[in-house]
């Protein structure tokens, strides 16, 4: 999904673009507006835009000065100037800008219209789809990144890192060509990816590959940073500024989510790829990396859902208080599958280390019995479900089963059983979640109830609060809106001796214009003779 705002001081213009834009493509188009220059750079600061509409004379800061500023913000925003002024200087300084259109007000909306879907079309096309092909072309670098990951890798594994190690890490990354400096600190970024089911090793490779080439285009002369696989296959990066891009700290944080969000959705609609990301809060120096990557990690196992999209965010002030949640180093994949709910991938870890057992001793099957009863117990108490599992009280007991191989098979038992009820109770919390929002909606229409003030209220990605509200409701984010709008604008009227502006500011339209043209829309009279058809009634 597409994000648009319409900046504009005028607010007949500004209102009546968002009623156009609003209704247009509510799947692929998400509409924010703004009457002021700074209002505008307000919404830059909270989430990613990537389509500017904005007049370029407005009293305070001119569109022009703010698209120097949306560019610093959003280099890959685009932009489209629309104004009355058609003077030379207007239209010569636009033009020298990269990515930017000009149109006059005089033109239309259906000019304006036009022009968004073109931008729309071209926006798609640049997208990782028609970057595909271009991938091949990184197989000259395949040794050199091989060996980047591998020595990265080793660095994410050592306990800690001395004044030595420091110094060898130096000379190592300028052996490697690593673009990273040891002298900076660095954050980390770990990324899930959940592929479509039935693909081969090599396809999932590829895939793997078009995400991190992806990543170096939409992050290239933005950050530095370098991209490995882990052990469990997560892809984790190393990022560090570069010198003349001065990102705050926050800044950089709130520009990689809004960018790590655009590589979400375009993986998802054009591969079929579900990808989690787990960033950390702040950076790190590299005395610290093992334990902040190990830390984000087991941070991601605990929130990971591979149902959808999302972006796991390291809370500021949140003490690294976690206690490792393997207590047996094989039993890591088992963990990290049941937390993700990824349910083939568990049985197919459990089958494989049933049928590797069989052969050891009865002291090592008892252990793995143990293990593997731990990790199932542990999941088991965090979900709550103690009393929802058959013969519980056996789990941890061996000794209560048969033989050892009934005794696995009641693990398996017990794993099917997991798996069921936390579907089912996720699939409860969902229309749970969505029966909040419904409430918050109803009872703040006269705020703001964009998909960006939503999602950050509910913990959500835009894009996909968008889809989930739709699967669940059966209607867009913005229709439930109108209709909750409208409902209480019918009662407001027919109950009250409100005046049309009051009404109008109840219901969240802040201009008595505005509420009357979406009023007339939605039922084909205007606030006025709504209220003098009932009162004919009488």
């Amino acid at each position: 999904m597409y994000r648009l705002l319409i900046v504009d001081d005028e607010e007949l213009i500004t209102d009546g673009l968002y009623d156009v834009f609003s209704r247009l493509m509510p799947e692929q188009l998400d509409v924010y507006k703004a009457y002021s220059g700074k209002e505008a750079l307000d919404w830059m600061a909270r989430t990613r835009i990537d389509i500017i509409l904005t007049d370029i004379s407005m009293p305070g800061l001119s569109g022009l000065e703010l698209i120097e500023r949306v560019q610093a913000l959003w280099p890959h925003c685009r932009v489209i100037f629309l104004t009355g002024y058609d003077y030379f200087d207007y239209v010569y300084q636009a033009i020298q800008m990269n990515d930017v259109k000009y149109l006059l007000k005089t033109e239309g909306y259906d000019k304006v219209v036009e022009t968004v879907k073109e931008i729309i079309i071209e926006l798609k096309e640049s997208s990782l789809k028609n970057q595909l092909p271009e991938l091949t072309d990184q197989e000259k670098h395949a040794y050199q990144l091989m060996a980047q990951s591998d020595f990265m890798r080793h660095v994410i594994q050592k306990s800690s890192v001395n004044e030595n190690d420091l110094e060898n890490l130096t000379n190592e990354f300028r052996n490697l060509n690593i673009p990273l400096k040891t002298t900076e600190h660095v954050y980390l970024v770990i990324g899930n990816l959940t592929y479509p089911k039935n693909k081969t090793y090599t396809e999932r490779t590829d895939i793997s590959n078009y995400v991190r080439t992806y990543w170096d285009q939409q992050f290239f002369g933005q950050v530095k940073s370098v991209c490995i696989v882990d052990r469990f296959g997560d892809l984790v990066w190393f990022i560090q500024t570069i010198e003349d891009k001065p990102f705050t700290p926050q800044h950089l944080l709130d520009f990689l989510e809004g960018n790590l969000e655009m590589i979400q959705d375009d993986c998802l609609q054009l591969l079929d790829l579900t990808i989690q990301f787990t960033i950390s809060h702040g950076p790190v120096d590299w005395e610290s990396v093992a334990r902040k990557y190990e830390y984000l990690r087991q941070l991601q196992q605990l929130k990971l859902d591979t149902q959808y999209p999302s972006i796991i965010k390291e809370q500021p002030h949140q003490a690294e208080t976690l206690e490792s949640i393997n207590p047996i180093p094989k039993m890591d994949l088992l963990t990290a599958h049941l937390s993700a709910n990824r349910k083939e991938e568990f049985f197919e870890e459990f089958y494989e280390l049933v049928q590797s057992v069989k052969k050891e001793s009865y002291q090592q099957m008892t252990k793995t019995y143990y293990s593997v009863a731990l990790v199932l117990y542990i999941d088991i108490s965090q979900n709550q479900l103690q009393t929802r599992i058959e013969e519980m009280e056996k789990i941890l007991k061996i000794d209560e089963h048969a033989s050892l191989k009934s005794s696995f098979n009641y693990l398996e038992r017990v794993a099917h059983q997991l798996f069921s009820l936390k579907k089912a109770d996720g699939q409860d919390r969902a229309s749970k979640v969505i029966e909040r929002i419904c409430h918050y909606i109803e009872n703040h229409l006269d705020e703001d109830l964009s998909l960006v003030r939503l999602a950050e209220i509910h913990y959500f990605n835009p894009s996909y609060l968008s889809h989930f509200f739709k699967q669940e409701q059966g209607v867009n984010v913005s229709e439930y809106i109108d209709r909750c709008r409208i409902r209480m604008a019918r009662e407001l009227l027919s109950k009250s001796d409100l005046k049309v502006r009051e009404v109008s500011e109840k219901v969240g339209y802040h201009t008595a214009h505005s509420f009357t043209r979406f009023f007339k829309k939605m039922t084909g009279m205007t606030p006025k003779e709504y209220r003098d058809s009932l009162s004919k009634l009488v």
